[in-house]
């Protein structure tokens, strides 16, 4: 009877036991894992099919799982860092409990890997674009006139300007996308936005957080690029608007620029349909000054 017992207590543990699953999501990825004798699998379909059947398990026994992305060149350089045998099962597991806390991670909530695969890519992107500016903002400096740190700074008016852009924005659900132009890489972030119950936006954290470094990066750099809002709402068509960046300024685009904008190829240069249900608007008046650099920094 007490050894029983003992059964039942460890179940009921085990299902309070958090576990994180790396997972290969390319084929790429799949084949540089198939050069360690001690991975299991040669088919990358079959691969994510058993990986998904273990979600699907462990959620039936009521256990919770989260799904970070295993990079094989990562794994190679943390096991020669760490002096770990990388054919060794509890090597791959060690990185894999570390990627739980420094790496791209989602939590398994039921949905087929089909859709988390991509989601998982995207939080990785998000998190690689969030650093990566922040290195470069962090990398700026103090002002050789004033000596207040640039980048810090510009992430305080991008701040600004980003809570200005959805006080004024019509109501409903915003996607917002900021891209900044200048070498070596041209950064795109993301942004949604959707309409809580009384209007006030609802956000990511972490996606406001990469936004507003990519906008604080193109303001500080004085890097060109742009910004897009869309605005959806039940029973009206959706509104698009638009602004530039230009010399650290974010400068409101026309109606007519914002539907030039999404009406051309960006490859080709050619017009293209405009799409169904969308108003090009010029937007709203972001208040005295929009986007202009702090007085401070007009040197």
């Amino acid at each position: 009877m007490a050894h029983t017992d003992h059964l039942t207590l460890r179940r009921v543990l085990r299902r309070e036991i958090a576990g994180t699953v790396g997972l290969l999501t390319d084929d790429h990825d799949f084949r540089a894992m198939r050069r360690y004798r001690s991975f299991a699998f040669d088919d990358h379909t079959t691969y994510l099919q058993q990986v998904e059947a273990l979600l699907k398990s462990r959620a039936a026994q009521g256990s919770h799982t989260t799904l970070a992305l295993f990079d094989p060149e990562d794994y190679a350089a943390y096991c020669a860092d760490t002096g770990l045998d990388p054919e060794a099962p509890a090597s791959r597991s060690r990185f894999t409990a570390q990627l739980a806390t420094t790496g791209p991670t989602i939590p398994y909530d039921g949905r087929p890997l089909t859709t988390l695969v991509p989601a998982l890519v995207d939080e990785a992107v998000r998190q690689a674009t969030w650093e990566y500016a922040n290195a470069l903002l962090t990398r700026l400096g103090p002002c050789a006139t004033c000596g207040e740190d640039i980048g810090h700074a510009a992430f305080t008016r991008a701040a600004d300007l980003l809570g200005r852009i959805l006080d004024t924005a019509p109501p409903g659900d915003r996607h917002l996308v900021c891209s900044v132009s200048g070498p070596p890489d041209t950064l795109v972030s993301v942004l949604h936005a959707d309409a809580c119950t009384d209007g006030t936006p609802e956000l990511d954290e972490a996606e406001a957080l990469e936004f507003t470094s990519v906008l604080a990066l193109g303001l500080a750099t004085r890097s060109p690029g742009g910004l897009v809002m869309r605005v959806s709402a039940p029973g009206t068509t959706d509104r698009v608007h638009g602004w530039r960046l230009r010399g650290g300024t974010l400068e409101p685009l026309t109606a007519s620029e914002v539907f030039d904008a999404y009406c051309t190829d960006a490859e080709s240069g050619e017009p293209i349909s405009p799409e169904p249900g969308v108003d090009y608007c010029s937007p709203p008046d972001l208040g005295e000054g929009d986007g202009n650099p702090a007085p401070s920094h007009r040197h």
